[in-house]
């Protein structure tokens, strides 16, 4: 069903389905961003995580019992 409203977008829009010969994308794209993203994470965390784990060590404190 999906691949049925696809193509009928397709017939009707075709500017937004730019025709290309490999239709599984851009990996190394994929691979780029993905890995950027996860060296981005780790640098917040390298610069925050002491920050956050004294907010998360003194929330802790303040609980009762």
């Amino acid at each position: 069903m999906l691949r049925t409203a696809k193509n009928a977008l397709r017939k009707k829009f075709p500017a937004l389905f730019p025709t290309t010969e490999n239709e599984a994308g851009d990996v190394p794209g994929w691979v780029l961003i993905t890995l950027m993203s996860a060296i981005l994470v780790a640098g917040l965390l390298a610069l925050a995580g002491p920050a956050l784990e004294r907010l998360f060590n003194q929330a802790m404190s303040q609980v009762n019992p």
